[in-house]
């Protein structure tokens, strides 16, 4: 999603200052979509590590590796991935210290075989970072009837064996929440 307005919704600029992220780390965006947070997290990371833009729609990873080369991110790897299938993630297991989920856990079908497979590619003591809406708002996001809450998407989580770390402001319309794999 490319709307944004200060103050109201996710900036990532701003939202990805709470991941503490490190040089060297290597993360993953699970639904990258058209790669919202893909600069904010190559900076983050710096040259020495990887961003992997994990997405099931192959037109967008297409998409997603114009920008990274259009934009000279050369730690970005856009990666064709069914989240819901096990070894959907075409990573091995423990390979990353870190993921996000934005805007994403409300779409999964299988929100439970999604949350296994991030859990596998995790690393021990690796982090995700969710971010979902609050509310369907003005047309933008999913529907009412779709809409998980906060406490329902900690629940999800918890459920996969992650323990929950830490809550932050991700927006007006959002929540947002940092869980570790033990």
């Amino acid at each position: 999603m490319n709307f944004v307005l200060p103050g109201r919704f996710v900036i990532p600029e701003v939202v990805t200052t709470h991941f503490h992220l490190k040089l060297g780390d290597r993360v993953a965006d699970f639904g990258a979509g058209n790669g919202f947070f893909l600069k904010s997290l190559s900076e983050a990371v710096g040259p020495e590590g990887k961003v992997y833009a994990c997405e099931i729609q192959k037109g967008l990873v297409e998409k997603l590796g114009d920008f990274a080369r259009l934009n000279a991110l050369s730690n970005i790897h856009p990666l064709w991935c069914d989240l819901e299938e096990v070894g959907g993630i075409k990573l091995q297991s423990n390979a990353l210290d870190a993921g996000i989920l934005v805007n994403t856990l409300f779409q999964f079908e299988l929100k439970e075989a999604a949350l296994a497979e991030i859990y596998r590619v995790l690393r021990p003591g690796g982090v995700l970072h969710v971010i979902d809406w609050t509310e369907s708002f003005g047309g933008l996001g999913p529907q009412q009837r779709d809409v998980i809450i906060k406490e329902q998407a900690v629940a999800l989580c918890e459920s996969a064996q992650f323990i929950l770390e830490s809550e932050f402001v991700a927006g007006e319309h959002h929540y947002g929440f940092t869980v570790r794999k033990v």
